[in-house]
């Protein structure tokens, strides 16, 4: 009879905050958009809307971390 292997948890506050696209692209939110938006130019918060790709080594460790790699 086999060993049984545990099964790898997700962690939550990581899968709410990244998304990874069905090519594997992970992806995250800007920064800096929550508050205090009145004395940020209305350029400054065009570009900080959508969502920005993360890059590197990071999401690598991301991909793990959602069970991905």
């Amino acid at each position: 009879m086999k060993a049984k292997k545990n099964k790898f948890k997700i962690r939550k506050s990581v899968s709410n905050r990244f998304e990874i696209t069905k090519t594997g692209k992970v992806l995250r939110m800007s920064s800096f958009q929550r508050h205090l938006r009145r004395k940020k130019s209305k350029k400054q918060l065009r570009r900080l809307r959508g969502k920005k790709p993360v890059l590197g080594r990071f999401a690598i460790k991301v991909k793990k971390l959602l069970g991905q790699a």
